[in-house]
């Protein structure tokens, strides 16, 4: 069993910075790669990043160069450092995890369990 706690969220100005955090516990051998994924109002959920264990990262088009995703291994926490945020990143960000055992990401939109997430809202 793998859990994931978000936090870092909140209201920031166009331009403006965030951290978001994800705290990783249980299984956490049993990860192979971690995503951050994010739901704007009206819209369907979307990647925005991931990273493997060998620490290859991807992102998605829309944040590729603004968004940063890492990991502090010791503390078994993974971040998302988001600059140069826009309006259109308002949303609520969720991370992920994908495992050996399930064989692939535990949240899905098969699943549903997503939990609340951490909501940004960036003001124009």
């Amino acid at each position: 069993q793998v859990h994931l706690v978000e936090s870092g969220g909140g209201l920031v100005q166009s331009g403006g910075s965030l951290r978001l955090s994800c705290a990783v516990s249980g299984r956490i051998f049993d990860i192979y790669v971690w995503g951050w994924y994010r739901q704007a109002p009206g819209k369907e959920r979307e990647q925005v990043a991931k990273i493997t264990v060998g620490g290859s990262e991807s992102y998605a088009d829309s944040v590729k160069g603004r968004f940063a995703i890492s990991r502090d291994v010791p503390k078994d926490i993974v971040y998302l450092q988001m600059d140069n945020l826009k309006s259109d990143d308002t949303a609520v960000y969720y991370c992920n995890a994908a495992t050996t055992t399930r064989g692939g990401w535990l949240r899905s939109e098969t699943s549903g369990d997503w939990g609340p997430g951490t909501r940004v809202t960036v003001s124009s």
